[in-house]
């Protein structure tokens, strides 16, 4: 494994295999560059491009725009994956999913903030795709609560779980 900069190349040496448990980062620090990323996750750049189009995830990007992935952004991303691939829920299905997550709940939108919200009467795409104007206006929806730890496989689940109680 190569270090360079800001980003890992895993496989500048393809005789290396290197599992991403083995490697001592923190989930949240984006340092993959978005080629090393699709080769991990064998799909092609085009896809990871698509999927963030689809707002299926949000890549961090650097000051000069390029895109870096983290651990967790990979495991979000296998998670679409699989999604699609095994349970066979289709992009928009997925974004369907994700826009019912009650963001507004987790932080605490006022009942007039909800009326012009897109994300509270919408079902069609998740929160963090939509321009906000509300109590999210000025708030980085990559480290939002319902980014982090909402989209996520299973936290919907267990979100939709704790509601019911």
């Amino acid at each position: 494994m190569f270090i360079s900069g800001n980003k890992v190349d895993i496989y500048k040496c393809q005789h290396w295999t290197v599992s991403m448990n083995n490697i001592n980062i923190s989930d949240e620090v984006p340092i993959f560059s978005m080629s090393t990323t699709a080769r991990m996750l064998k799909i092609s750049v085009h896809t990871l491009r698509m999927y963030e189009r689809e707002s299926l995830f949000i890549p961090y990007k650097n000051d000069s725009n390029q895109r870096l992935f983290s651990k967790a952004d990979i495991e979000r991303i296998q998670c679409i994956r699989n999604a699609i691939n095994e349970a066979k829920i289709s992009i928009n299905g997925i974004k369907t999913i994700y826009s019912l997550i009650p963001c507004w709940d987790i932080i605490k939108c006022s009942e007039e903030e909800r009326k012009n919200c897109k994300a509270f009467n919408g079902a069609h795409s998740p929160c963090w795709s939509y321009d906000h104007s509300n109590v999210c206006n000025n708030k980085n929806c990559r480290s939002c609560e319902v980014y982090v730890k909402y989209s996520q496989c299973g936290t919907i689940k267990e979100l939709i779980k704790s509601i019911s109680r």
